[in-house]
């Protein structure tokens, strides 16, 4: 057989191939190697975007169909959440549940997260357990970086972010009792562990 055709043989079951793989749709891996940029690698982050390796799949699941339908409020996830199928959530929740969630230290102040793990304990260890360390639906707190507590924090304050419900409630009798400072104890708690 003359080398032209050989060639052109490979290059047409190489295409065929591709086709195949296309057509089959993106891995979890794929999808999920997307959000490193801003997560980390498998999801463990080292800047101030959240770590969500670890996180439970309808954690996940729940907070990208927030962002999706901007009932969650972002920077960029509620643009970036529209771009995915409910089914690439599905896929996307599988893969980071399944990895370990990351944590590295941190600079805190030692004074305020003694002061805010009993904070914590009278009001937040109900849904977030073992010091914030159990994602039963509620997300990873412990050991997630400072600068994303305090963002998150700021949205529940503000009213700017709504679920769950019981949160607000919760937050709202915090405040009432230790002002911002008991906010900035518990965020100074959750960063502190590793």
């Amino acid at each position: 057989m003359d080398q032209k055709i050989t060639r052109t043989l490979v290059l047409a079951g190489g295409l065929a191939l591709s086709l195949n793989a296309f057509a089959a749709g993106p891995s979890a891996s794929m999808l999920s190697n997307t959000c490193a940029g801003c997560h980390g690698t498998d999801g463990s982050s080292v800047g101030p975007a959240p770590t969500i390796a670890g996180l439970s799949e309808g954690f996940f699941i729940e907070s990208m169909e927030e962002y999706k339908s901007g009932n969650r409020p972002s920077t960029i996830m509620d643009r970036i959440a529209k771009g995915y199928t409910e089914e690439e959530f599905k896929m996307m929740a599988k893969f980071f549940s399944e990895k370990p969630f990351g944590r590295i230290a941190q600079t805190h102040d030692a004074k305020q997260a003694k002061k805010g793990k009993k904070i914590h304990k009278k009001y937040c260890e109900n849904c977030h357990e073992d010091g914030g360390r159990v994602d039963d639906e509620s997300g990873v707190l412990a050991g997630q970086m400072i600068p994303y507590l305090r963002y998150s924090m700021e949205d529940f304050l503000s009213g700017a972010r709504h679920s769950p419900k019981k949160m607000k409630k919760k937050m709202d009798k915090l405040v009432k009792k230790y002002g911002d400072k008991g906010v900035e104890a518990v965020i100074q708690y959750y960063g502190s562990q590793k």
